[in-house]
């Protein structure tokens, strides 16, 4: 239940929204730091179609969750080495467009959760096989659970302007 939880929480949290309603249910009036106070819809039948939407502009994934493993390796070299292979291998999947998001989680948590991908895949079998591609997970200090999810389909966008922001890769 308390994964249903978090992939509701996630899923809400990625594709919310602000409506506003004005009077006789015609569109409310913009906020002050509104840049676009146009109604109008902008819709993008050849975005839509090269990211793969529906017609809500949603589009399923497969997220998979890092959970603690079974190999624990007290070298701390060894350990570092492991960890930039991990990264490594996450930034040759994001280049080859199979990973939109990835990232740890910061705080323990009762599920062992140590972090997450959102596979640009409805293939539980596919994005298995990329999962299984992560030094760590082979090593064994990561398992992981699988689970189908629906999204916007304009996710993968984001990693375009990652570059832009960050100083540097760890």
């Amino acid at each position: 239940m308390r994964k249903f939880s978090l992939l509701i929480g996630l899923s809400l949290f990625l594709s919310s929204c602000v409506i506003t309603k004005g009077k006789d249910g015609q569109p409310g009036k913009a906020g002050e730091n509104a840049s676009n106070t146009s109604s109008k819809n902008t819709f993008n039948q050849e975005l839509a179609t090269e990211l793969g939407a529906d017609k809500y502009g949603m589009k399923p994934y497969v997220i998979v969750m890092l959970t603690t493993g079974t190999t624990k390796i007290e070298d701390k070299t060894k350990m570092a080495e492991l960890m930039k292979e991990h990264l490594a291998n996450i930034g040759k999947l994001a280049k080859e467009g199979k990973v939109v998001v990835a990232g740890p989680f910061t705080s323990d948590n009762k599920q062992n959760f140590e972090g997450m991908f959102i596979f640009n895949t409805k293939s539980k079998e596919e994005a298995e096989s990329w999962v299984k591609t992560d030094p760590a997970v082979k090593a064994g200090v990561f398992g992981y659970e699988i689970l189908p999810w629906y999204g916007s389909a304009a996710l993968p966008l984001y990693l375009k302007h990652h570059e832009e922001i960050a100083k540097e890769n760890p």
